[in-house]
């Protein structure tokens, strides 16, 4: 079972802005030779980490606007979120140690 739910645009103020603890959401497109690469990194950090953050993931073809209000230019793009603001990102596909360094998620 997934530990990384899919977001819309819908959801993104409840499950991002909103939540009570840091979020990392994962930029991506079903399209992305990279983004593929990404996803099971990003599954593997929550799996470490827990409930102390919570990891969404966001398809930029299906959320433009959500997309286009982060700044997100190239996917896959990781970003961190505390309490409803981007406090960090990465670009381009890492691993899970690299993510986690990275946005300082202690995982």
């Amino acid at each position: 079972m997934s530990t990384v739910n899919e977001v819309t645009g819908d959801q993104f103020t409840s499950e991002v802005l909103d939540a009570g603890v840091p979020v990392v959401v994962d930029f991506w497109a079903p399209w992305c030779g990279p983004c593929r690469v990404v996803g099971p990194e990003i599954e593997k950090l929550a799996g470490r980490i827990g409930t102390d953050v919570k990891f969404v993931k966001v398809n930029v073809d299906d959320n433009r606007e959500i997309a286009m209000r982060y700044g997100v230019m190239s996917i896959p793009t990781i970003a961190k979120f505390e309490r409803g603001t981007m406090v960090a990102q990465v670009v381009g596909a890492r691993g899970a140690d690299a993510i986690s360094a990275e946005l300082s998620l202690g995982g």
